[in-house]
């Protein structure tokens, strides 16, 4: 039996391996390769997909499975070794379902789409980007085509990213956010105090995100930051993370960027290393992955207690901008309420809206309801009516995110899931350290970051993503407690 267990050790890590060094290659893409080399990426990128898929779905790693049934009864049901077999068994019979030659289609498209959308972004031009917005739908309903067929078709785009969860769930939560957030957004003052207009030299920016991120748990050994177009976190293994951010002179959201980033690498690089190279050894959703982001970015990185550590560096880093500031107006400034048009800079209180008007928005791409060519007024539509804003033209719109372009359907709804689930965890990590206002007003966040890992991080994907957030926090997913969290900020004056 540990011969077998051995082989499909084997098997495994050499799709790890194959599918590591496309996320290299996806990475180079993003961050460093010239606009000339997205030809050629995209079928070297194409071909690694595909080979990664015939190897793993190989009827050899299906027999292993069932050979190593047995073992896996006799064991503790979250051993790693258990955990493997049972999470191999799901992934291998979802992708079987999947022939290589679509999943190899899907990655080509995708990386061509992106810098499609990267070029049509910078030229305001929707209609563009348009034909290979189509051509992803076209491949995502192809790709439902490959399941059996389930209560929504949305269902198995979303089971991708947060497995296990259904479209009826998330409309549930989703239909409680929205009646509870458009209050919100409306009782909020349109006079409070924003965050300066800068100016904030690129440099300071850098050297303040990698200040802050080395705080929560950035390691130059097991880190790196880059800037790209859309920010984002890439892990390579968990000894080797990729952050990255943007920065522009007028406005600070970089800072927020980092801690946003680094929340997901922190996750990666906590993950256990006995799970290395296996199937276990990631972030065990998109939402709960989310969950950290947001934890790091938000909970932590908006609170009190942390804008009197980081403020003396803010304004020693930019004096002309935050000269007559404190941390207090800081802090308030900070949590300001103000709809506003790119998701990425939302505020807490209304980024659930840009949320859940992507997910209305692909439902309805996908059962062909809303055609791509309505698209872009659909969104203003909406937007106007969710967040009250004009859209002014379509790279403040329906083409500001990456996600459509590299085919992320069903993704979008695993942020605000995670923004829900970063609560939970917080008030469970707050009951088990109670003192950590404390530390984070003296810059310590090694508690916090501890009691993480343990209790979650180290897990990867043992656990199904339910049964992961009931082990650490203690009841399943509930949006009251993030609700609190937003009323409590607003009644007391701070973001509004």
């Amino acid at each position: 039996m540990t011969d077998k267990l051995a082989e499909l050790k084997l098997r495994l890590g050499e799709v790890s391996d194959l599918r590591s060094a496309a996320a290299v290659l996806d990475w180079d893409q993003m961050v460093l390769m010239p606009p000339a080399g997205a030809a050629v990426r995209a079928e070297r990128l194409s071909t690694l997909h595909r080979v990664a898929h015939e190897r793993f779905t190989d009827g050899r790693v299906g027999e292993l499975l069932d050979e190593l049934r047995p073992l896996a009864e006799s064991l503790e049901p979250d051993s790693d070794d258990a955990s493997l077999i049972r999470v191999t068994r799901r992934d291998w019979e979802k992708a079987r379902r999947v022939p290589s030659e679509l999943e190899a289609e899907m990655t080509k498209v995708g990386s061509e789409a992106m810098e499609a959308w990267v070029a049509a972004r910078a030229k305001n031009d929707y209609a563009a980007f348009r034909p290979w917005l189509d051509r992803q739908l076209d491949l995502k309903r192809r790709y439902v085509d490959c399941f059996e067929p389930t209560a929504e078709p949305y269902d198995i785009l979303l089971d991708d990213y947060e497995p296990g969860t259904t479209t009826a769930e998330v409309r549930a939560v989703f239909d409680r956010l929205k009646q509870a957030l458009g209050p919100m957004i409306a009782a909020a003052p349109a006079d409070r105090e924003a965050i300066p207009a800068g100016p904030f030299p690129e440099e300071q920016q850098r050297q303040l995100g990698l200040e802050v991120m080395t705080a929560f748990g950035f390691d130059p050994a097991s880190f790196r930051l880059d800037t790209t177009v859309h920010p984002f976190c890439s892990s390579f293994a968990t000894s080797d993370i990729r952050v990255t951010t943007r920065y522009q002179e007028d406005d600070l959201e970089s800072l927020f960027s980092c801690m946003h980033e680094i929340g997901h690498g922190v996750y990666e690089r906590g993950v256990s290393p006995t799970l290395e190279r296996t199937p276990l050894a990631s972030g065990c959703s998109s939402g709960l992955h989310e969950s950290q982001s947001r934890l790091w970015e938000n909970v932590v990185g908006r609170s009190l207690p942390f804008c009197r550590w980081v403020f003396p560096r803010v304004q020693a880093a930019f004096p002309d901008a935050f000269g007559t500031f404190d941390a207090v107006r800081f802090h308030a400034a900070v949590n300001r309420v103000s709809p506003s048009f790119i998701r990425v800079d939302a505020d807490e209180v209304t980024y659930g809206m840009h949320i859940i008007m992507r997910f209305e928005l692909e439902q309805e791409l996908l059962a062909g309801t809303l055609s791509t060519a309505d698209l872009p007024d659909a969104w203003n539509a909406r937007f106007e009516e969710y967040l009250g804003l004009e859209v002014p033209e379509d790279r403040l719109g329906v083409l500001q995110d990456v996600h459509w372009s590299v085919g992320y359907f069903g993704y979008f709804p695993t942020y605000q899931l995670g923004n829900v689930m970063s609560v939970q965890i917080w008030e469970a990590a707050c009951s088990a350290l109670p003192d950590l206002d404390a530390q984070f007003e003296q810059g310590e966040f090694g508690d916090l970051a501890t009691w993480l890992r343990e209790n979650l991080y180290a897990l990867g994907r043992k656990l199904t993503p339910k049964e992961t957030l009931e082990r650490v926090a203690g009841s399943p997913l509930d949006p009251e407690p993030y609700l609190r969290y937003l009323r409590e900020k607003v009644e007391a004056g701070v973001t509004g």
